[in-house]
């Protein structure tokens, strides 16, 4: 014991990190303790999550994967802090979190560059940098060319890539994304899972990624938490330690998400059973 305090004593007097430092380090960016949420009162209560556990650290993409209704979203929700737990504890040691839904909800009166500027307002950027900055941050998801655009002017998936854009201008540490590519084509989505893999290894994020598509958590995280159903709880983790970048058809996400797919199917045949 006294060999290993005087190491770390050591190693903070050489490199000028503090115990303070050490610690902020080693503390989880996003912490659930034994949360739970009731929605409702009576005969009309519904547990939407139960005892639900789990430790996020920064730079991790997890992904959260469960049938629908399983709590998925209402974790998502109590960890954005647009809600509170019934019981538990969820604690983020984060500066600001992002958000991106399915849907991009722009605003169609602005142009993509105006979309983007809203969110560097928000966020506290400075008028005179805010041009500067959007148009930065378009170029990150490959819309330089757009800016001048209308929203109605875009695909589908380009209207994604400005609502990524516009997650990215609020300077989060936590990026939160609610199915954020269920509504597109398979190409598409194929083409924005490389965008959020790039941008993901090149600012370092931690993101919190839900979805219900095995293959998609497998392609995307370094790990998938799989939900029970009715109500929600961790029934599993698993640790996809597979080389980036990933595709769909590799071996071995395909034998991954295989492992997954039964392990999901069980679990809902459980429940309807």
């Amino acid at each position: 014991m006294n060999q290993f305090r005087s190491t770390e004593s050591a190693l903070v007097a050489s490199s000028s990190v503090t115990p303070t430092d050490l610690e902020a380090q080693a503390r989880p960016v996003v912490s659930v303790a034994d949360a739970t949420k009731v929605f409702g009162t009576g005969s009309q209560q519904v547990v939407a999550l139960e005892g639900v556990t789990l430790d996020i650290a920064q730079g991790d993409f997890v992904c959260l994967l469960g049938a629908s209704g399983c709590g998925k979203s209402t974790l998502l929700n109590l960890i954005a802090g647009l809600d509170k737990p019934t019981s538990g504890r969820v604690d983020v040691h984060a500066e600001r979190t992002g958000l991106m839904f399915q849907e991009a909800a722009l605003f169609p009166w602005l142009t993509v560059r105006g979309n983007v500027e809203i969110a560097l307002k928000l966020a506290g950027v400075a008028r005179a940098d805010r041009k500067a900055r959007a148009e930065d941050l378009l170029e990150m998801v490959h819309l330089g060319d757009f800016a001048k655009r209308r929203p109605h002017e875009l695909s589908g998936g380009m209207r994604q890539r400005v609502a990524l854009a516009r997650a990215l201008a609020q300077d989060a540490d936590v990026l939160l994304m609610d199915e954020p590519f269920g509504a597109l084509d398979a190409m598409t989505r194929d083409s924005m899972h490389d965008e959020i893999e790039r941008i993901h290894a090149e600012l370092g994020l931690t993101i919190v990624f839900v979805t219900h598509n095995v293959r998609e958590a497998v392609r995307l995280s370094d790990r998938t938490v799989l939900f029970s159903s009715s109500p929600g709880r961790v029934k599993s983790e698993y640790v996809v330690d597979l080389p980036r970048p990933r595709a769909f058809e590799d071996p071995a996400v395909a034998g991954l998400s295989g492992d997954l797919t039964k392990e999901l199917k069980a679990e809902v045949a459980a429940h309807v059973a």
